[in-house]
């Protein structure tokens, strides 16, 4: 049964990690171009990728058929568990001190858009590995499926497997365009438009080309990589986030709705989308509160540095991109637990954030809400509407059954981290910033330290809760139960 399933996948998986070897040549001509010293950190890696991508592509080709459902599932997981040792190729070679359980956490932590490191000492690493950490940001933020979705039909095996099994919410069912490969390119196209105005404008707010290039990737992927121990904090300018609060708040909103603007030239699709009323108002609304919450608080004495320093942390954290300017763990306990709780839901579907998204979040207000109204109308037909159309049951059932699978695994997983010997508040903070894709949590994985004072147990844990969170956790759920592998 092994055999049945994963020999025709080998084709289409080797295609992926051989485009993956191709973004490798990024900070390799980085390195040459800079002199950075760091040429030879990806000599192995380049060589070892496509070598590997190659040779599946060729095993695999006698094997080949179009994807059915439960092999989308299964490669997607595959994928997903196999790029970041090949991502992590780099980093081993260059820092001959870190270890593989580390060096794996990063790049899973890169390609999953979180922004948790191990790493510490970032402003003097070569320019190079900083942007290949923030390069893993831009590919695992759209989505590696996608972009390769874009090339499988010219090779015979479809992609529309591929495509369900990676994309959240409302996307899996939605036709952009009438095919699937315009769809995943006409994504990338927007996806890779935002990446390079965000750089200029970076550049144009005084970043160097690097530090613009680094915080672009990242900001748009909704990562938290820098090249700066400091994270944002190191630029101590006003501009250079008010540029990242704008892209950020762009890549919290749904792409697919961004895709429709620019072909259709009109700001009418954004009107009609129901979560971007939500998205805004909430995310801006606790940026004020806390605000004024910390003026009030006396920790800043003015009200516009507190809420200059409320915005920016605020919809860092709520868009899962995970910068920061300050140690907001100093803050008062109940702004972390907030910004932590915004996390899990505040970003549209679509999007490149983390978290359960505001459209499962609208839905399970909704539901909710019509329950009550049940208790006092029991014969009464009520629908659940969401813009001007109905919700099916069943659509309604799955968010219940996500949520209840969402909860378990937060709870399931902090206690695994306390068992392990990690005290209550850092456990739960790291599982909810993990599972969400956030990136820092609090207490000892707070802002201003790493998450290299975990053990390895501990690191495994939480690069597990990373990648349950990327995909959304029925993805990797489900190739983990007996029934996927009966036929």
């Amino acid at each position: 049964m092994l055999r049945y399933r994963l020999l025709p996948l080998l084709h289409v998986l080797g295609l992926v990690i051989a485009v993956f070897g191709v973004f490798m040549l990024l900070p390799l001509a980085v390195s040459w171009s800079l002199a950075d010293g760091a040429e030879g950190a990806y000599d192995v890696g380049v060589l070892a990728t496509l070598g590997t991508g190659i040779l599946f592509w060729l095993l695999g080709r006698p094997f080949r058929r179009e994807l059915k459902v439960r092999d989308g599932f299964l490669l997607v997981v595959l994928i997903w568990l196999i790029l970041p040792a090949f991502a992590s190729l780099p980093l081993l070679h260059y820092l001959p001190g870190l270890s593989l359980t580390d060096a794996y956490f990063e790049t899973m932590s890169g390609l999953t858009a979180t922004g948790a490191t191990v790493l510490s000492g970032l402003d003097a690493l070569p320019p190079s590995i900083n942007i290949w950490r923030a390069a893993l940001h831009l590919i695992g933020g759209m989505g590696v499926i996608v972009l390769v979705v874009a090339v499988l039909p010219l090779l015979g095996v479809g992609g529309r497997q591929m495509f369900k099994a990676e994309t959240p919410g409302p996307m899996k069912d939605s036709k952009l365009t009438p095919r699937m490969t315009e769809t995943a390119k006409g994504l990338w196209a927007v996806y890779l438009l935002f990446t390079v105005a965000c750089v200029l404008a970076f550049w144009a707010v005084g970043m160097d080309w690097v530090d613009a290039t680094v915080h672009a990737f990242s900001v748009m992927g909704l990562g938290g990589f820098s090249s700066h121990d400091a994270s944002f904090g190191y630029f101590n300018s006003v501009a250079a986030e008010g540029v990242a609060v704008g892209f950020m708040l762009l890549a919290g909103l749904n792409f697919a709705t961004h895709f429709m603007v620019l072909r259709s030239q009109s700001l009418t699709p954004y009107r009609h989308d129901p979560e971007l009323r939500w998205f805004f108002g909430v995310v801006l609304g606790s940026c004020l509160g806390l605000a004024l919450a910390l003026w009030l608080g006396g920790y800043y004495p003015d009200f516009w540095v507190a809420l200059r320093y409320a915005t920016f942390n605020t919809i860092s954290m709520a868009t899962t991109a995970g910068f920061s300017t300050t140690d907001f763990a100093l803050w008062p306990i109940f702004t972390g637990l907030w910004m932590l709780f915004l996390c899990s839901f505040a970003t549209c579907s679509g999007s490149t954030g983390g978290g359960i998204k505001m459209m499962r979040a609208i839905l399970l207000y909704k539901q909710t809400y019509r329950e009550l109204k049940h208790l006092l109308h029991p014969s009464a037909q009520l629908p659940v509407r969401l813009g001007a159309s109905s919700v099916p049951n069943k659509v309604l059932f799955a968010v219940l059954a996500f949520m209840f699978i969402y909860v378990a695994l937060i709870v399931v997983l902090t206690f695994v981290l306390i068992a392990s010997g990690l005290d209550v508040f850092t456990a739960f903070s790291a599982v909810v910033a993990c599972i969400n894709n956030a990136g820092p949590g609090l207490g000892q994985v707070g802002p201003a330290t790493t998450y290299a004072v975990l053990s390895d147990l501990q690191t495994w844990v939480c690069t597990f809760t990373m990648l349950l969170g990327r995909l959304e956790l029925f993805t990797l759920l489900v190739v983990l139960t007996p029934a996927f592998w009966r036929k």
